[in-house]
């Protein structure tokens, strides 16, 4: 089982990568797929070549067989202008371009960084709608992490969650579901009046203190 990264940054390090790394793994652990990242920005000359002539050169052609070829994908992209790069962007018109069907029924899991949550809904109005198109099945949790995100409360949460439903969908096993708390029994259901709490505690003090 293979899974992919399309990693969209353009630094080094890159918070972009970073997210990509991170879902890949939690998604492998459940998987046990072998992981290839792409990095778009190594492959700029070539995809610049290809939108000119329609001929991709081989890192291009090679990156584009493993993207069609994996078994899931996990898409990573930097915000700009409030959508993704036109990196990300010419690398998926060059994948359509060359094989219509290449992301039909293929899941992926979308993703993006950003400097400020004002722009996570990119998700939605951006990534969500253009892998539609490209009749990927899109998991339901997206994530998008900006830089107040990392080391703070929640992305690790929601990086398991899409990774769990990525996983799910390559492996046709139903994701795990957060597990509750048991509904209480009728009898434990009865009301106890605030006095008689009151009252009983008042007792429980008096024998701690015997």
């Amino acid at each position: 089982m293979n899974l992919v990264v399309v990693s969209a940054g353009l630094s080094v390090p890159s918070s972009t990568r970073l997210l990509g790394d991170r879902l890949a793994a939690a998604t492998a652990a459940r998987t046990g797929a072998d992981v290839r990242v792409i990095e778009v920005r190594d492959l700029a000359v070539d995809i610049a070549h290809n939108l000119t002539s329609g001929f991709p050169g081989p890192a291009l052609a090679d990156a584009l067989d493993a993207v069609a070829g994996a078994d899931g994908l996990v898409v990573v992209t930097p915000v700009f202008s409030a959508s993704y790069s036109g990196l990300f962007k010419s690398f998926f018109d060059v994948l359509g371009a060359r094989d219509k069907d290449a992301l039909a029924g293929k899941p992926v899991l979308v993703a993006a960084t950003g400097g400020t949550a004002r722009h996570s809904m990119v998700l939605d109005h951006a990534l969500r709608p253009l892998f539609s198109y490209l009749r990927a099945v899109v998991v339901p949790t997206g994530v998008y992490a900006a830089s107040e995100d990392w080391g703070a409360q929640g992305l690790p949460e929601r990086i398991e969650r899409a990774a769990g439903e990525l996983a799910a969908l390559m492996t046709g096993r139903p994701a795990q579901r957060h597990r509750t708390a048991p509904a209480p029994a009728a009898d434990d259901l009865t009301v106890v009046p605030f006095a008689e709490q009151l009252a009983r505690l008042r007792g429980e003090g008096a024998e701690a203190t015997a």
